[in-house]
Order: structure tokens, then C-alpha cells, then sequence
């Protein structure tokens, strides 16, 4: 029997360990993808808390693969086609969670689940635009902010640096606001027309000195931070949270009634994916990545957690 390496997590609370177990075969309605590539993803988390269906499991909801077999009745792809799969899973699954993820060299997917990839990015490039970038471009795209608008982008690590980018090829008037002076330059490089040290200004009034922001997108993962955001926001504004936090928010009633405002969230869709790709082709937005082999998949994810990878961390299969 034909085996591959996996990253397994055997049961709640356990390390992710390396395996060789048997390559799955896909059923009615699958595929079977040899991946070429899968972003880790903070969402990753949640396999080691607990909130898979079953154990043991294989994470990994950012997966670029290649066509290798086709199940019963699949009539949407063909062997040798390049496809991407994020958190929507197909058939109602959610990938990683109800079914194995990519940190595999082989993964099974519904076929409703999968997008094409284009040849003109590369894997490691477009493993993170199916969970983080769709994230970020879907908000976005989806908000009430049009062209010459000011958008605030908070946090610039894994999901900022990608909005800053897709706010700027969408032709609104870029805020980055972050703690420190250290992402200045770079915020500026990625397309931020104005920068905000939360640590020496007050965020909110700030954004209220600029004309108030038609859209501010909270990508860092601080209760406390989001909270503060909402007095940055233009009359109408939206308040768009894509960062996961467990701690409550904490707003009042008066924080509501200044004015007509949205406080929103944003998740994965696969329509959204697929186009949140095209975009990132067509006006040559990129994640920064740092690559890593699959048996260096937990050194990887825990680099992740810690907030010291530049900026998405991303496992590469062997050729």
C-alpha cells in the first residue's frame, strides 16, 4: 500500500507529530490532490483545542495541490489541473475540521470545495490567499467604501499586510495603524498612505483629524484594540473585524448612538476565494512568506503563534 508523511494531531491537547500512513483514496464526488503547498494559518489552533469532528486529524485549511485522481461522478476537474481549497470544504464540511487538511503530500477534497489556480502565482504564494487573503479582500470588497474613501487598516502582520495591499489597488485613501514606529516604512512600501503609532497618537482621533474612516479593518487579534477603534469612524463608517479574539469587546450603548456606524465580521466564502485570487493576480498583490518543509510543520506553526514569522508561514512539499 502506496503511504505518504502527514502532520497528524493525535486527540484535544496533543502536539502535531510526523507520520507515514496510507495515501486516502477519494470517494464519490472527491479528488485526490497531491499538494504542492499549505499555509499555516492561526485557524490552525483550533485542531490542537479541540474542535475537530474526530481524531486523529490532519490540519491545514490553505491547500494548493494538483489533480492526482478522481473519485465516482467528478465532473468539475481533470487529473493535472492545479486547484486551491480553504476552510469551505464542500459538502458542508469545513476542511481541517470534518475532514483531513493539507499538511499532507496527499489530501482528499469535494470537488465543490476546490477553485482553479492559475499558473501565473505560485503555490507558496497563493496558499495564503485562501484563507487570509479571501479574509481580507472579501471585507473589503463587501464593505461600503468606494474608490477615494479613507480605509484604515489596524495591524500590519499576516492579515494586515495583504489589506493594505488590496486597499490600495482598490483606490482608497490607505491609514495603517500599528504599535511602534518598526512597520512604518514598510506599511508605506505596501501601499499605506498615511501611518498611525497607536503608541504615541490616539488611533480614533487621529482618524477623526483625517475626516473620519469610511471602513476601518481590524486585522490584529486585541480585544482592547478593536474596542478603541470605533471613534475613528466617519458618520456611516464600518467597523469590520477579521482578527480572532476571545476576550469581549467592550462598547456601551453611547459608543452606538454618535452616529449611524457598523460593527461587522468577515469569514471565508469560496466565491469570494476565487475572486479574491483573480485580484491578486491581476494587480500583482503578494503575501511575504516564509517557506518551511513539512517536518518542520510544528516548528513552523508555533513560530506562527508567537507572531515571529514575515509574514505568513507556509509548508512546501517535495517536488
Amino acid at each position: 500500500m502506496a503511504t505518504m508523511r502527514a502532520i497528524q494531531v493525535a486527540a484535544k491537547g496533543e502536539p502535531m507529530t510526523l507520520v507515514e500512513i496510507p495515501i486516502p483514496q477519494p470517494g464519490k464526488g472527491q479528488v485526490l490532490l497531491k499538494v504542492e503547498a499549505c499555509g499555516i494559518c492561526h485557524g490552525d489552533s483550533k485542531v490542537i483545542e479541540g474542535a475537530a469532528s474526530s481524531y486523529p486529524r490532519i490540519p491545514g485549511h490553505e491547500v494548493v495541490g494538483i489533480v492526482d485522481k478522481l473519485g465516482e461522478e467528478v465532473s468539475q476537474w481533470k487529473v493535472g489541473q492545479r486547484v486551491g481549497i480553504g476552510w469551505h470544504g464542500g459538502h458542508g464540511h469545513t476542511t481541517a475540521l470534518t475532514t483531513d487538511g493539507g499538511y499532507a503530500e496527499y489530501m482528499v477534497a469535494y470537488e465543490d470545495g476546490l477553485i482553479a489556480i492559475p499558473d501565473e502565482i505560485t503555490a507558496e504564494e497563493a496558499a495564503p490567499l485562501l484563507c487570509a487573503g479571501e479574509t481580507t479582500f472579501s471585507a473589503l470588497h463587501n464593505s461600503s467604501a468606494r474608490p477615494g474613501d479613507l480605509v484604515a487598516i489596524s495591524g500590519v502582520g499576516g492579515l494586515g499586510h495583504l489589506a493594505i495591499q488590496y486597499a490600495k489597488k482598490a483606490g482608497y485613501e490607505v491609514v495603517a495603524i500599528s504599535r511602534g514606529k518598526d512597520k512604518e516604512q514598510l506599511a508605506r512600501e505596501l501601499g499605506a498612505h498615511h501611518y498611525i503609532d497607536s503608541e504615541k497618537e490616539n488611533a480614533a482621533e487621529t482618524l477623526q483629524a483625517l475626516g473620519g474612516a469610511k471602513v476601518i479593518l481590524a486585522t490584529a487579534p486585541n480585544a482592547d484594540v478593536i474596542s478603541s477603534l470605533m471613534g475613528g469612524l466617519g458618520t456611516g463608517g464600518e467597523l469590520i473585524i477579521a482578527a480572532v479574539d476571545d476576550n469581549p469587546l467592550k462598547w456601551s450603548a453611547m459608543d452606538f448612538l454618535n452616529g449611524p456606524n457598523t460593527v461587522k465580521g468577515t469569514f471565508t466564502d469560496i466565491k469570494e476565494m476565487e475572486a479574491a485570487v483573480r485580484f491578486s493576480i491581476l494587480t500583482n498583490v503578494r503575501p511575504m512568506i516564509e517557506v518551511f518543509p513539512l517536518e518542520r510543520a510544528k516548528e513552523a506553526y508555533e513560530k506562527m503563534m508567537a507572531a515571529k514569522t514575515h509574514f505568513r508561514a507556509v509548508l512546501r512539499m517535495e517536488k
